[in-house]
């Protein structure tokens, strides 16, 4: 009798709510019934309602079983799960999944389907057909690809991918760099880490064609210190890739090298500022650098420097391995291919949802989110991290793409997206970004060092009692200048995004800063 195969995730958000214990039962209580089975510890579908997930492998296909806790395992087993059975615990098919069914898995694609370190699944899966077609071509072709993807940066600038990659290829430097930041601090983010855990070849795909395609040699992933199964895996996975000659001195035998290292970040939130980032893998303390110049033109060591995010840099190997077009048929207007939107905060259905730019935020708190996880109304959505805006129910069904957002002055952003219900106070949540701004600040410019500061005494000062001394309309009418000035004068977004999650609390939800809500009859 062949053995089962039998999937147990080894992501941190599977770990977390007891994933290894699961495995460990799972294969001592098929021991003792007699039953072969092979435990593969994959990765994270990203449907973390259902975690820890459990899969079978069948003849019709994987069959999920979840949220599957250690105390299960003995009945699962004996209501036949290594067969496919029905149990209330059961889904059928993982593929059929509705959650899973309605994306459209790009990035994604090999996500809980493989196990993150086996270089035979990854090839097996269409890994590596980006970097070979990319050895293939000069840096000014591959650089073409990426322009006529419209690939744009995924950490939340949005910037052509393409254009970045060209400016570094014409960049003169005795040395290259390309630079991927992992350091994803947002509230409600997660894609980035799903990604190094669950399928880190990936990654390192990605990093070596741009690496190929500037003329870079060497590579550094700076990955968030809050992530220790993230890093473990990538140092584990550009061990692996090295010695399979997908990295090193001589990819694939091609004569052109790459070279990859994990660099610890320092924990702080403003690292995550490109410049900030590159001070700290210098060894020095991250404060934000002036612009110009550019990283692309003097960046890591004051040499020329391709700076991407996680998402960004994952996103490249499906381009070259299927084209530009084929990338770029994918969303709406200006904003090609697809994101991995991240489903958090008060929402029944919690997790990772790709999706081609385009669909509502509507659809993905319903039909993905299944609404709120406490059963009452949602009143507003952060969209973009900590320091992205409120959106209220009347821009739900906005399209989701750059564009839109930002002529409601909103952002997409990295995707997170964090829901409240109607119980919370978005005055409290706006001196909250004030606050998280004075605390993260470098501390290099004022209007973000001080301005935080006397954010949260203004926001204060209107949610106090009325008095003479202090007319909430004035207070209003200072914070709204001071948000201007941080908008505006701000060294990096860290104190020029700080206002979006203040204005749109105090735009839309009057009545939480007690402040009274005119209507055209009380006028």
């Amino acid at each position: 009798m062949s053995a089962v195969k039998v999937f147990v995730p080894r992501d941190s958000a599977a770990l977390a709510v007891g994933a290894d214990e699961v495995a460990a039962i799972l294969q001592q209580e098929a021991a003792a019934r007699g039953s072969a089975v092979v435990v593969v510890r994959n990765s994270s579908r990203g449907m973390f309602w259902l975690e820890t997930l459990v899969e079978v492998e069948t003849p019709n296909g994987r069959v999920a079983y979840g949220p599957v806790e250690p105390q299960d395992v003995p009945a699962l087993l004996d209501a036949g799960m290594l067969q496919g059975a029905a149990h209330p615990l059961c889904h059928g098919l993982t593929e059929r999944i509705p959650y899973l069914a309605k994306q459209e898995r790009l990035t994604f694609a090999r996500m809980g389907v493989t196990a993150p370190l086996s270089l035979h699944d990854y090839e097996a899966h269409e890994g590596w057909v980006g970097l070979k077609r990319a050895l293939t071509l000069d840096g000014a072709a591959i650089v073409q690809d990426i322009t006529d993807s419209g690939l744009r940066g995924r950490g939340g600038a949005a910037f052509p991918a393409g254009i970045k990659w060209r400016t570094v290829l014409n960049a003169a430097g005795a040395q290259k760099y390309v630079v991927c930041n992992a350091d994803e601090g947002d509230s409600g983010t997660y894609s980035d880490r799903m990604t190094m855990e669950g399928d880190p070849f990936m990654l390192i795909e990605g990093m070596a064609i741009a690496g190929i395609a500037v003329g870079a040699t060497q590579g550094y992933i700076y990955i968030r210190s809050e992530y220790p199964h993230a890093i473990s895996t990538m140092q584990e996975a550009i061990a692996l890739a090295t010695e399979a000659g997908y990295l090193g001195a001589n990819l694939c035998g091609s004569g052109k090298s790459f070279h990859l290292e994990v660099r610890k970040a320092a924990g702080s939130y403003v690292c995550g500022e490109e410049t900030a980032m590159l001070e700290s893998i210098e060894g020095k303390r991250g404060v934000v650098r002036a612009k110009p110049p550019l990283p692309a033109m003097e960046g890591l060591f004051g040499l020329p420097t391709v700076i991407n995010n996680v998402i960004t840099l994952a996103s490249v190997p499906i381009i070259m391995a299927k084209g530009a077009q084929f990338y770029k048929d994918f969303g709406v207007g200006r904003s090609h291919g697809t994101l991995p939107f991240q489903l958090a905060g008060n929402i029944k259905h919690g997790g990772l949802v790709e999706k081609a730019f385009g669909l509502t935020l509507r659809e993905l708190l319903f039909d993905f989110g299944g609404g709120s996880r406490s059963g009452r109304p949602i009143k507003a959505v952060q969209v973009g991290g900590p320091l992205g805006a409120y959106v209220p129910e009347s821009q739900w069904d906005l399209p989701l793409d750059y564009e839109a957002y930002a002529a409601v002055g909103a952002v997409v952003g990295h995707g997170g997206i964090v829901v409240h219900d109607d119980t919370a106070n978005l005055a409290k949540l706006a001196r909250y970004a004030m606050e998280f701004c004075a605390l993260e600040s470098c501390g290099k410019c004022t209007p973000c060092r001080i301005g935080s500061t006397r954010g949260v005494e203004v926001i204060d000062r209107i949610t106090a009692p009325a008095n003479a001394k202090t007319p909430k309309e004035q207070q209003v009418h200072l914070l709204r200048d001071l948000c201007n000035t941080m908008l505006s004068g701000s060294l990096c977004a860290m104190g020029g995004m700080t206002p979006y999650p203040v204005l749109s609390a105090l735009n839309h939800y009057p009545e939480d800063f007690g402040i009274e809500v005119r209507t055209p009859e009380s006028a």
